[in-house]
């Protein structure tokens, strides 16, 4: 995959997303502590994303680069293809 593919903003099924997260029985900033947990497992540094950017997910299904669609997969443990709209 190119680094133009990694930036290239996707669309995420943002209550897909909560749903998931709700499933788990996470409130919005355990999702966040998942999402840096699996990045430090995968690549040894802890990476995550803000409240206001989950928030934009999953109540506007805001664009985000793919590589934030992937972080925020990894730490529901799903597919990245499992949350895109």
């Amino acid at each position: 995959m190119s680094d133009d593919d990694r930036i290239r903003p996707v669309t995420p099924a943002g209550l897909v997303v909560r749903r998931l997260r709700h499933e788990r029985g996470w409130p919005a900033r355990e999702l966040i502590f998942a999402i840096g947990e699996a990045s430090y497992r995968a690549s040894g540094q802890r990476e995550t994303i803000t409240p206001n950017v989950l928030a934009g997910i999953e109540e506007r299904n805001e664009p985000v680069p793919y590589d934030t669609l992937c972080l925020v997969a990894a730490g529901l443990g799903c597919d990245p293809v499992d949350i895109l709209a």
